[in-house]
């Protein structure tokens, strides 16, 4: 049994659901549109554990970017480097997200944003391993998950803040 370190994805929103409902979502890729026109800075990255779900939020500062949530098959590698990224897992799922990046290239000299890690353990979950930043190149922001198995996930945003809500069904 692996150890795992908790990390709470504290006020981001329930998914209403009722205890006698099985969890919906399914395994084929999910996308959206962007709701800025600029880079989406993204200032938090949080992982949590729930009744029948494993949740990862991405909270933004000023709005939200594009995405694409899918599952890939492994080698997974860095954007930009094309390094190898070692992820703990059987199976993983890449969250895109574009416009967006952790640092702000719109003031002088720039501003780190997200000065969060870069790989967060999924302590207190079922079936989520780990999260592992891949890639925040050319605003394209990559993050991947790897999970016990190959589950259902669902996608959801929520405003004030902006984020993206990545839902993944755990027994």
């Amino acid at each position: 049994m692996r150890r795992r370190l908790r990390r709470r994805a504290d006020n981001v929103g329930d998914f209403p659901h009722g205890d006698d409902r099985a969890f919906e979502g399914g395994t084929e890729p999910v996308t959206g549109e962007a709701q800025v026109a600029e880079t989406a800075l993204l200032e938090r990255v949080a992982v949590a554990g729930h009744d029948g779900y494993d949740r990862v939020v991405f909270q933004f500062k000023n709005g939200l970017p594009g995405y694409r949530v899918e599952y890939v098959e492994p080698p997974l590698r860095e954007d930009g480097s094309g390094n190898l990224v070692r992820l703990d897992g059987e199976a993983f799922v890449v969250v895109r997200m574009e416009p967006a990046s952790g640092f702000d290239l719109s003031v002088p000299e720039g501003e780190m944003v997200y000065t969060g890690p870069r790989r967060i353990a999924g302590d207190g979950t079922s079936v989520l391993n780990e999260v592992v930043r891949t890639g925040d190149f050319e605003a394209v922001l990559t993050w991947a998950v790897g999970l016990d198995a190959r589950v259902p996930f669902r996608v959801l945003t929520l405003d004030d803040p902006a984020r993206i809500v990545v839902d993944f069904g755990s027994p």
